[in-house]
């Protein structure tokens, strides 16, 4: 049963050409849906059927992403914003998916979360906030900076899934999906985030258990 909901960009001008390449065995990739610019939603492989969508991936305890998460695409090349109708149709399609297969916002989570230094899509122009606001995804919510300490933001990186890597690869994945557009060492706010993002992700497993 799938734990995940792992979110992409396709980085393809042409959405019926991605899907197409999604389609052909040759291109050993594919996804479990993909969502046009206008919203049109279609289905390429059974939600309880795995999907090459995340590659060498980790998240949390797996590292095998493929084999407990279902894949969406979403048709833009990652220099744009997604259309109305496309973000309308993502929220309707996971609302779908967390209610049937009883998965946590918690387990939302970007391609770049689990490929970091790989992948960054679907990138700092895609709106988390607003997901996290229909209560399809986390964001942060309250956080305080806290005192800037690498080991310590290294675990809670950890406790929310991040696999591990160099502390750069971390830190920029963990930024582009919580405070895309920030820069620059390690901060206050960034531990703040972690530590917020953190707590989220415990009551989510708590709750699951």
């Amino acid at each position: 049963m799938p734990r995940l909901v792992v979110i992409h960009y396709t980085a393809m001008t042409d959405w019926v050409r991605a899907r197409d390449w999604l389609c052909n065995p040759e291109a050993q990739v594919s996804a479990h849906y993909i969502i046009s610019e206008t919203g049109l939603v279609t289905q390429m492989v059974k939600d309880a059927d795995r999907a090459w969508h995340a590659g060498a991936g980790g998240w949390q305890d797996t590292c095998d992403v493929n084999s407990w998460s279902i894949g969406i695409e979403l048709a833009n090349t990652g220099a744009h914003p997604f259309p109305e109708p496309q973000m309308a149709a993502l929220e309707c399609l996971l609302a779908e998916l967390l209610r049937r297969h009883g998965i946590d916002p918690a387990g939302v989570i970007a391609h770049s979360d689990c490929a970091i230094g790989r992948k960054i899509d679907p990138g700092a122009r895609f709106d988390w906030l607003r997901l996290a606001r229909q209560g399809l995804a986390i964001a942060p919510k309250a956080p305080q900076p806290a005192q800037v300490d690498q080991d310590r933001f290294a675990a809670l990186l950890t406790c929310i899934g991040y696999p591990d890597g160099q502390h750069e690869a971390r830190l920029a994945a963990f930024r582009l999906r919580f405070r895309a557009g920030a820069t620059g060492p390690l901060s206050a706010q960034d531990i703040g985030v972690a530590v917020d993002i953190a707590d989220q992700v415990a009551k989510s497993r708590k709750h699951l258990a």
